[in-house]
This record gives C-alpha cells, structure tokens and sequence, in this order.
C-alpha cells in the first residue's frame, strides 16, 4: 500500500468506510445508499453527488472495481487494496473501542475507591 493512500484513506471518512464495507458484495450506488441508511438505522445517509464523487475517487485508488453494468446501473465491488484498506480502519477503530473501554473501566473504578474512603 503506498502513501497516497495511506494518507488519504487511513484514517478514512464515515462515508468511506461504509462504502467499503458495503462492497464486499456487489452493488450499485444507490444498494451502497440503501445498505448505508439501513446500517446506520437512517443515522448516516450519503447524497448521490457525495456517493457517485466517493466511488470515482476509490475506482481511480483501485480500493474498489466497476464490475458490470446493470439495466443502466454501475456495479462496484471492493479490490484485494480495499480489503486492505478497511482491514486498517477496522483494526483502528478495534484499537479505539478498546481504549474506550478501558478508560471506562479505570473511571469506575476510581469512582468506586473514592467511594469507600
């Protein structure tokens, strides 16, 4: 993976990652959108300029392919560069919950000490 891309996708944007994330299948901008929303329980809704402007730019990267075209519908599917893209931002957003997590746990148990005293 060269730097431009690190650079660019790591960490990557909201929209970038579930675009990814959705192209372990195969889909079309608007099954991406679909998928997003009813992922996201409608919290993250991605504009079609936004979608269509994130798919040329990850087509152009090679993180994702245009496969076939469907009654006048690109397909899209995530690259073996993609894959390791998403892999990264997963790991880093594993690292963040964990660190989260713990915090968390270090609070309540300075609460709980506090308590006691």
């Amino acid at each position: 993976m060269d730097a431009h891309i690190r650079k660019v996708y790591v960490p990557m944007t909201e929209t970038s990652f579930y675009i990814l994330l959705c192209l372990q299948e195969e889909r079309h901008g608007y099954g991406i959108v679909r998928q997003v929303e009813a992922l996201t329980q409608g919290e993250l809704r991605i504009s079609p300029g936004t979608m269509y402007g994130s798919l040329s730019k990850m087509e152009k990267d090679r993180l994702i392919q245009f496969v076939r075209e469907e009654e006048k519908r690109k397909i899209y599917c995530i690259t073996d560069l993609g894959k390791q893209v998403l892999e990264l931002e997963m790991k880093r957003i594993q690292r963040l919950h964990r660190n989260i997590t713990e915090l968390q746990k270090n609070k309540k148990r300075e609460i709980s000490r506090n308590q006691y005293r």
